[in-house]
């Protein structure tokens, strides 16, 4: 699934190809994503308007159209957003089309979503009130903005709790955001094993814990994201990430600091991965 440095680089490739123009035809080909599709609202209130800017909130991308309106979407386990030729064969997994404005020089080009899983989401928001929208109202600060969250305010909201550190940097409503991968790698960075009850830790380790989840964010942003199989940015690149992962799908492998295999457990369902001497 595309976390947030994902979809942090998608952000940052689509928004040279898109500002400024204009969103022409809207084309549905599959409507059954995790929630519908509404190719009513998505013409009524999209097709025809200026694209004035880019954001991203958590690993939702936001697509702000001139007039107050904001396009979202969430790429699910295996979604693309590619700006492409309108004339390169479709992918039978391409299930919305965004025609956009003529750019000199270039051929007609599309804003192309591909979602082979369909757990992908489409849907118009009014940018008025959008952070108290049902998607977003819920979400807890951003790791990477600028004194949204600190060490103290962690620790807090952890107080008394038993459950794993890792489950609690996958709470979305703790920090947005940060996903499966770079939980076991932010973990890895601060030497804190992640079945730690989060009440356990003190003030300096949940220093470690911020600190660390913002350079491996930073750090994976730098590289376009990770790639194993379906993540592309908006030009189509893969995430190049992957070669710096120090315990992510590597288990049995040794331990890039002391030479012990990586080990491989499953909490709520989800793999870790870790170094049972690094990682106390």
């Amino acid at each position: 699934m595309p976390e947030l440095p994902e979809v942090e680089t998608i952000r940052r490739s689509l928004s040279p190809h898109l500002i400024g123009r204009r969103v022409t035809q809207i084309v549905v080909r599959n409507r059954a994503l995790r929630v519908p599709v509404e190719p009513r609202a998505l013409v009524r209130r999209i097709e025809g308007r200026r694209i004035a800017g880019l954001g991203r909130r958590a690993k939702y991308l936001l697509i702000y159209m001139e007039g107050g309106e904001v396009l979202v979407l969430h790429l699910g386990m295996s979604g693309r957003l590619t700006v492409v030729p309108v004339a390169l064969p479709l992918d039978p997994h391409d299930h919305v089309l965004f025609r956009l404005s003529a750019r000199a020089g270039r051929p007609p080009e599309e804003l192309r979503l591909r979602d082979p899983r369909r757990f992908g989401l489409v849907v118009v928001l009014a940018a008025a009130g959008l952070e108290q929208s049902p998607i977003f109202r819920h979400l807890g600060p951003e790791p990477l903005a600028e004194g949204a969250v600190d060490a103290p305010t962690l620790r807090a909201r952890a107080r008394g709790r038993r459950a794993p550190v890792k489950n609690l940097l996958l709470d979305a409503r703790l920090l947005a955001g940060v996903g499966n991968i770079y939980a076991c790698e932010s973990l890895y960075a601060a030497g804190i094993d992640p079945r730690t009850p989060a009440g356990r830790l003190g003030p300096r380790r949940w220093e470690r814990v911020i600190g660390a989840v913002r350079d491996v964010l930073r750090s994976s942003i730098a590289d376009g994201g990770t790639s194993f199989s379906d993540y592309r940015d908006g030009d189509g690149r893969p995430g190049l990430h992957q070669v710096q992962l120090q315990v992510y799908g590597r288990t049995g492998e040794p331990c890039r600091r002391c030479g012990r295999r990586i080990r491989r457990i499953v909490q709520s369902g989800r793999s870790t991965f870790f170094c049972s001497r690094c990682q106390r």
